[in-house]
């Protein structure tokens, strides 16, 4: 071997080692990246971190979907954005948005455009502002989508909606058109969980200009069906009116006595925060968080996905229902679900949210410390309201009987009952009235129906010091 042929050896051997080390150390690079994905993924923390975000992320943003049954059957739209940009009618302004329960996420403004608002430099009756604040994403629960030239195209809704408020941080942006629930406001931050018991959701759905899909579901007219969702009123919503068209519930009674004829049959709308280890929820226990997600998304939002749930095949309990296959909706690709893959996620945020908590002077202290005792002993409230988490540890159904109402919604569920409801943080939530429909409106006629049916023989200063303790109660 010569010595220029040594040198090349060496040389080459040199660049070989190079090259090897090379590749080992990229590998070991790989390899560390690949562990440390690996361990993030193992790391329940990190895990439920990561879902909990992408859920609240479809908690207030995921249409699922839907904007093919709002904008394209139901063309909501071209009412919000009125004859003017090419839809119908005089469009929603503001002020008329705020009135009917939308609520407004001051986040989602310029601090420019906040501060004009806040000076009323800003015509709130008009539908051009209302185009604008959809196009910021800042309606809570609606979102807006814009063709080229500004008009809307289409529009969808998301859980956040009906589950979701904002602050009372900006009491006076309301511009007198709601007198919002206690402790909200119109527009403020996000307040996830909380029951929109301002918002009108038959009067929104409403002023669809083509209601013809729900009235040949119904079997009626587009005026029928208009009737029917304003007499719903602020902070309800009928869930089962699809699935078995009773509009109204005849003979509303309580402890024996017919309160009310011909009662809207829509039930109100209750918080989404305070549901862990709770088994069932809705006011008639349908199901548990996932089962009712799935139910929602699906039939009552109308967004893209698969459901399945043989109850609803009942022809007598649910006619409509089972005629039109609601129990078991067709098989669709995996690819074009947009509702199944996001519930795990949509389930572990809707654990999460944290339950608020009652603000300093809202309560007697003293009286809610014996109220305290009330609660466990005289009034046996504690027999089912079962403390911290304030329904049964188990499956949480009572017979209408039990509780001394009809069973006009009871029957309208599968298991024909009514659901032992969480009462923690009820102080965010008294607009509207107590029980499922706000026949009671105030703690006051809560306390006063449970002392006749189960004749507890409490005192005036006793139902005072109960309901102390109602309003400092939280999960």
């Amino acid at each position: 071997m010569t010595p220029s042929t040594s040198r090349i050896s060496v040389i080459a051997l040199s660049i070989l080692w190079l090259f090897t080390v090379g590749l080992a150390v990229g590998r070991s690079r790989i390899d560390d990246r690949q562990n440390k994905e690996k361990q993030r993924i193992q790391d329940p923390i990190q895990n439920a971190a990561e879902k909990v975000k992408r859920g609240r992320r479809i908690f207030r943003f995921d249409t699922f979907g839907d904007q093919a049954f709002w904008g394209g059957t139901l063309k909501l739209h071209q009412a919000i954005e009125g004859a003017r940009f090419g839809g119908v009618g005089p469009g929603v302004s503001p002020r008329t948005a705020l009135a009917v329960g939308l609520k407004i996420d001051v986040d989602a403004l310029s601090h420019e455009l906040l501060e004009e608002i806040e000076r009323g430099r800003i015509n709130l009756d008009d539908p051009t502002v209302t185009l604008a604040i959809l196009r910021l994403k800042a309606v809570l629960g609606v979102t807006g989508e814009f063709k080229a030239r500004g008009a809307l195209n289409t529009v969808g809704i998301q859980c956040a909606l009906c589950h979701s408020t904002v602050d009372d941080s900006h009491p006076s942006l309301c511009a007198g058109a709601v007198t919002p629930n206690p402790g909200s406001g119109c527009i403020g931050h996000r307040l996830d969980g909380w029951a929109n018991r301002d918002l009108n959701v038959g009067a929104i759905v409403a002023l669809a200009p083509d209601l013809s899909a729900l009235a040949t579901l119904l079997g009626t007219s587009q005026d029928n069906v208009r009737t029917v969702l304003r007499s719903w009123g602020p902070g309800k919503f009928d869930a089962e009116l699809i699935l078995d068209g009773k509009a109204f519930n005849p003979r509303q009674i309580s402890n024996g006595v017919m309160t009310r004829t011909n009662v809207p049959g829509a039930t109100l709308i209750p918080p989404a925060f305070g549901l862990g280890g709770v088994n069932l929820h809705t006011w008639t226990g349908w199901g548990s968080v996932p089962h009712w997600n799935a139910f929602v998304a699906n039939l009552e939002m109308h967004g893209v996905g698969r459901f399945f749930d043989p109850r609803l095949d009942n022809a007598a309990q649910f006619p409509i229902a089972a005629t039109h296959g609601f129990g078991y909706l067709p098989h669709i690709s995996p690819d074009d679900d947009k509702i199944t893959s996001k519930l795990s996620d949509l389930q572990l945020y809707q654990l999460s949210i944290p339950s608020p908590q009652p603000r300093a002077g809202s309560f007697e202290p003293a009286a809610a410390t014996r109220g305290d005792e009330l609660f466990s002993g005289k009034a046996g409230c504690n027999n089912c309201h079962v403390e911290p988490l304030w329904t049964e540890p188990g499956w949480n159904l009572h017979l209408p009987a039990e509780v001394c109402v009809d069973a006009f919604q009871a029957d309208r569920a599968p298991d024909q009952r009514y659901r032992t409801s969480p009462i923690g943080a009820i102080f965010t939530h008294t607009k509207g009235g107590f029980f499922h429909d706000g026949r009671f409106p105030t703690l006051d006629a809560v306390v006063d129906h449970y002392n006749t049916c189960f004749h507890l023989g409490l005192s005036a200063s006793e139902k005072h010091d109960l309901i102390q303790y109602l309003l400092s109660l939280t999960f």
